[in-house]
C-alpha cells in the first residue's frame, strides 16, 4: 500500500513537471547564456579554462537546489490555492510519505536539469571535468544538503503565503554566493564565511577540492571542510524535519 502511494506520487509528479517542457528549456536556455556571457564578462572577452569547470560544479549545485525547490513548492502551493490539500492527507498512510515522494520527484528533475545546465556550457567551452572516486561522498552531501533546504522550503510553504519570495531570495543568495560566477578561494574571507552558510557552498567546496585539487576525504576531514558539511546538512535536515511536522499540523488545523 505505502509503495503504491509513493509510486503514484512520483509519477504524477513528474507527469505535472513534463506536462509543459517548453517553459523549463526556454528558462535553463536563457539562464546558461547568462552564465556563458557573465563567464566571459568576467574574463575580460574570453571562458577561462581555470575558472568555468569549478563555477561549473556550483552551477549545477545551483540548478539541482533551484528545480527541486520548484517541484516541491508549487506542488504544495497548488494544492493550498485548489483546497485539496486536507484531502490528500485522509489517505492511511503517513504524512511524510506523499512528501518523500515529492522529494523523490525533486531529485530526479533536479538531476536531469543540473546536468543538462553543467553539459551545455562544457560543450560550448570545449572543458571536461575530472572523475575522481573520493568525490561520491561530497557529490552525495551535496545532493542531501540541497534536498534536506528544499524540505525546509516546503515546510514554510505550508503556512506561509510569501514563500515564493522567500524562495527566489534565498534561491539568489545561493547562486550569487555558492561559487556560481566566481570560486569560493577568490572570495574575502569575512565573504567566504557567510557564503559557507547557505546550502550547497560547503559541498561545492568540498567537491571542487576533490575533483580540482586532487584532496582525499581523510585530507577533507582533516582540513575541516567534510565535518562542516556533514554538520551542516545533519542540522538542515533535522530543522527541516521538525518544521515541516509543526507546520503539516498547523496546515491541517486551519484548512
Amino acid at each position: 500500500m505505502s509503495l503504491d502511494i509513493l509510486r503514484a506520487e512520483i509519477g504524477k509528479g513528474l507527469r505535472v513537471q513534463l506536462a509543459h517542457p517548453a517553459g523549463h528549456v526556454i528558462t535553463l536556455l536563457i539562464s546558461t547564456m547568462m552564465y556563458l556571457g557573465l563567464q566571459f564578462v568576467l574574463g575580460q572577452g574570453e571562458l577561462r579554462q581555470d575558472l568555468l569547470p569549478q563555477t561549473l560544479v556550483a552551477i549545477g549545485g545551483y540548478w539541482f537546489l533551484q528545480y527541486a525547490g520548484l517541484v516541491m513548492v508549487a506542488d504544495l502551493i497548488e494544492e493550498k490555492r485548489a483546497g485539496t490539500f486536507a484531502q490528500a492527507q485522509m489517505a492511511t498512510a503517513p504524512p511524510w510519505l506523499p512528501m518523500l515522494g515529492r522529494l523523490i520527484t525533486a531529485s530526479l528533475f533536479g538531476l536531469a536539469v543540473a546536468a543538462v545546465a553543467a553539459i551545455v556550457p562544457m560543450l560550448v567551452a570545449g572543458i571536461t571535468i575530472p572523475v575522481r572516486w573520493a568525490a561520491i561522498l561530497p557529490a552525495a552531501l551535496l545532493g542531501i544538503n540541497a534536498l534536506a533546504f528544499t524540505f525546509l522550503l516546503a515546510a514554510l510553504a505550508l503556512v506561509s503565503p510569501m514563500i515564493g519570495a522567500l524562495q527566489s531570495l534565498f534561491s539568489s543568495l545561493v547562486l550569487l554566493l555558492n561559487g556560481s560566477f566566481l570560486p569560493l578561494s577568490l572570495y574575502p574571507e569575512w565573504l567566504a564565511t557567510a557564503a559557507r552558510a547557505l546550502p550547497t557552498t560547503l559541498g561545492v567546496e568540498a567537491l571542487t577540492q576533490t575533483l580540482f585539487e586532487g584532496r582525499t576525504l581523510s585530507r577533507l576531514w582533516s582540513g575541516g571542510t567534510l565535518p562542516w558539511l556533514i554538520a551542516h546538512t545533519l542540522v538542515l535536515t533535522a530543522v527541516a524535519g521538525l518544521l515541516f511536522a509543526r507546520n503539516h499540523r498547523r496546515a491541517l488545523e486551519s484548512s
